[in-house]
């Protein structure tokens, strides 16, 4: 452990980190830091740990790092309870292990970090992070590492290039690194609170967690709610909390429709409800059918309305209806579902009843379904069958049994909806499996 026992006058200390006076006593008049005891006299007397956090800070200035930036992270680390001089001596020993020069750009730092959590090497990937936020601002590495690295590896996993348990790992590394980033996030300076939570069924919680540090790093106030929240609870805790903006958080066809729901229930406490997610992204017109403001399809995009909707009142989207047509087949749907899927399991081929996921993808088709009659497009299902086909082809199962798989849920549509159904047998007539 370092002595924190003041013990060396400001003429030692400048001799032994060579740092300027001057830029000495302004580190301390700005920024508390360090934070030398005085005697009777007014001299400054500094103990071995205020030494080596001189060296800690003007090492990540070393790496390109601004004195202000070296600071925050200092607090950062400090408020959520890490020394970063324990068990130190020196300040190279709190450098990583795992080498990233200075100058690396953030695209190199991602392929580190990337290549970490493919090998599941968790130390190194910790490292690499370490090493980045010494280098950037928290903001650029949580984007340009995280956020993209993650789309990165969900991309290698739609060509196959990597495993789910890879995806999960990285997933739950980045999600760890957001939480404490969160938490030892400076104390709100502006008297806004902004409310931020998923839906019912939404477990993806990354790009809301990440939203959620992004505001609370602007002075915000910021209730972070998580996954899975249903329209009551959203409902209950913003009458609580008097949150001046509701922001939510929607991943899936299924989920967009449950945030649906949320935004109507919210609509009638005349508290601005703002939302974004993937799937929105995906699906151009999806907005439309949405109560409140669409925060656009990027994280810049979401902050810039953000800070519109708290400065101003702005009229918020209309949704858009769903046609009578989409409200009768909805509601004869699930009427009929439950008959609907008997009929399937006991039509389909011999060699389909024994599948793994067989229960799983009637579960899923259906619920993408009844979500796309809610939201007034069948299309929107086209979009999330895509990711059956290569969860199949990941799997290594044949083309036909999905179209075996389809044909008999078009055909249990058939005889259990009698015409009512339209929307839904004119969306598997559309598909080219059948």
């Amino acid at each position: 452990m370092l002595s924190t026992t003041p013990t060396y006058n400001l003429k030692v200390v400048l001799k032994e980190t060579g740092l300027p006076a001057d830029t000495l006593r302004a580190w301390e008049r700005r920024y508390g830091l360090p934070a030398p005891q005085r005697t009777e006299g007014g001299q400054r007397l500094y103990s071995q740990y205020d030494v080596e956090t001189i060296k800690w800070l003007m090492a990540r200035q070393a790496e390109g790092l601004s004195i202000s930036h070296a600071v925050d992270l200092w607090n950062e680390h400090t408020s959520s309870g890490v020394d970063l001089l324990v068990g130190s001596l020196s300040t190279t020993q709190t450098l990583p292990a795992v080498y990233v020069p200075a100058g690396t750009t953030l695209d190199s730092i991602r392929a580190h970090w990337l290549a970490a959590c493919l090998g599941f090497k968790e130390s190194d990937a910790e490292q690499v992070l370490n090493k980045a936020f010494t280098m950037f601002p928290v903001e650029q590495v949580c984007m340009e590492v995280l956020q993209k690295g993650l789309a990165e590896i969900g991309q290698l996993w739609v060509g196959n290039k990597a495993s789910v348990q890879q995806e999960h790992f990285a997933s739950g590394l980045a999600m760890r690194r957001l939480d404490s980033l969160l938490s030892a996030s400076p104390a709100p300076s502006r008297n806004q609170t902004v409310m931020i939570g998923c839906p019912a069924n939404e477990w993806h919680t990354f790009t809301a967690l990440l939203l959620a540090l992004l505001l609370r790093r602007r002075g915000l106030n910021v209730i972070y709610l998580g996954a899975n929240i249903p329209a009551d609870q959203f409902e209950e805790t913003v009458k609580s909390t008097h949150a001046n903006l509701v922001i939510l958080v929607a991943q899936s066809l299924i989920t967009a429709a449950s945030l649906q729901g949320v935004a109507l229930t919210l609509a009638g406490l005349r508290t601005p409800v703002a939302f974004g997610g993937r799937i929105f992204g995906t699906q151009p017109d999806l907005p439309e059918y949405i109560s409140g403001f669409y925060l656009g399809s990027t994280l810049a995009s979401a902050i810039e309305e953000v800070e519109k909707l708290l400065k101003s009142k702005v009229k918020p989207n209309m949704p858009k209806p769903s046609s009578q047509k989409y409200i009768n087949a909805l509601q004869t749907f699930n009427s009929k579902r439950t008959h609907i899927e008997s009929t399937l399991k006991e039509s389909l081929p011999p060699f389909l009843e024994n599948s793994d996921g067989f229960n799983t993808g009637i579960h899923f088709l259906g619920d993408n379904i009844i979500a796309a009659l809610q939201l007034g497009n069948m299309e929107y299902v086209t979009q999330e069958m895509e990711w059956v086909k290569v969860l199949m082809q990941s799997h290594k199962r044949p083309p036909q049994e999905l179209a075996a798989f389809m044909q008999s849920y078009s055909s249990a549509v058939d005889k259990h909806l009698n015409g009512i159904g339209s929307p839904i047998k004119e969306w598997f007539n559309a598909q080219p499996t059948l």
